[in-house]
């Protein structure tokens, strides 16, 4: 059965994703907001999907630390499900990605027609200045900026080094950050042709405040705040870890 539902729900998605491109490219010539509203009806209709088809549910703790005004937000990424889902949680989000996408037909094209924040990966320093620049333009007109500090998919209970790039962003446009920890991957693993049903846990924390405080320490607080939040939604994929850490040595 779980094989028949994934089946059926890439069927359905690669479907849809052509129409609302074909949509979007007959309505080029809105404004970008327009654009960007745009697609939220089939966004939300995928998440509709997600959870009757596919039987992945969402738990949201911490909705209450959205901040009131364009954030910047750090979140933890495990598989595509929150590429959708923070979409859904917070207000008008702009995703930063590695412009190579616009390569990929239709889903590519339609990324390139979003108010989204594309940069040159390979572009070393200059990539982090293209995710100021862009990015506090589009914090300046009422976009939250989502940016996965690893870079990439990451497997549950492991992590890789988070990368300055969205603090810097928080810090040069004195945006607060909002630390996003989930578990996606026990549900929707990277790559993985089959989603198992289950219940997906986001964890929004406190806003952190950007005054006073340089994008190491943005994103060192971020980073701290969002594994703390892991290793309390996902307790069994650290228990290993932790029974095999070195004991504290007595002073």
């Amino acid at each position: 059965m779980t094989y028949f539902r994934s089946l059926v729900f890439m069927l359905i998605l690669a479907v849809t994703t052509v129409l609302i491109v074909l949509a979007l490219l007959c309505v080029f010539w809105l404004p970008s907001r327009q654009r960007r509203l745009f697609v939220m009806p089939w966004v939300r209709f995928v998440m509709w999907l997600i959870e009757r088809l596919l039987g992945i549910k969402m738990r949201l703790h911490g909705a209450e630390n959205i901040p009131a005004v364009p954030c910047v937000i750090l979140s933890k990424h495990q598989s595509a499900w929150e590429t959708f889902a923070l979409q859904t949680i917070f207000p008008l989000t702009a995703f930063v990605y590695k412009k190579e996408l616009h390569w990929l037909p239709f889903f590519g094209w339609g990324m390139k027609l979003m108010p989204f924040v594309a940069i040159d990966r390979g572009a070393g320093q200059a990539a982090l200045q293209q995710v100021a620049e862009r990015g506090a333009q589009r914090l300046a007109e009422g976009y939250s900026v989502v940016v996965f500090p690893e870079g990439t998919r990451v497997p549950p209970g492991q992590k890789r080094r988070y990368k300055i790039g969205g603090a810097h962003l928080a810090a040069a446009a004195g945006a607060p950050v909002a630390p996003v920890a989930l578990d996606s991957g026990e549900c929707w693993s990277r790559n993985a042709f089959l989603k198992r049903p289950g219940a997906v846990t986001v964890s929004i924390g406190p806003a952190i405040d950007p005054a006073g405080k340089t994008a190491a320490e943005l994103s060192a607080l971020a980073e701290t705040w969002i594994e703390t939040e892991m290793k309390r939604i996902s307790p069994h994929r650290y228990r290993h870890a932790e029974a095999h850490a070195p004991a504290e040595t007595a002073a």
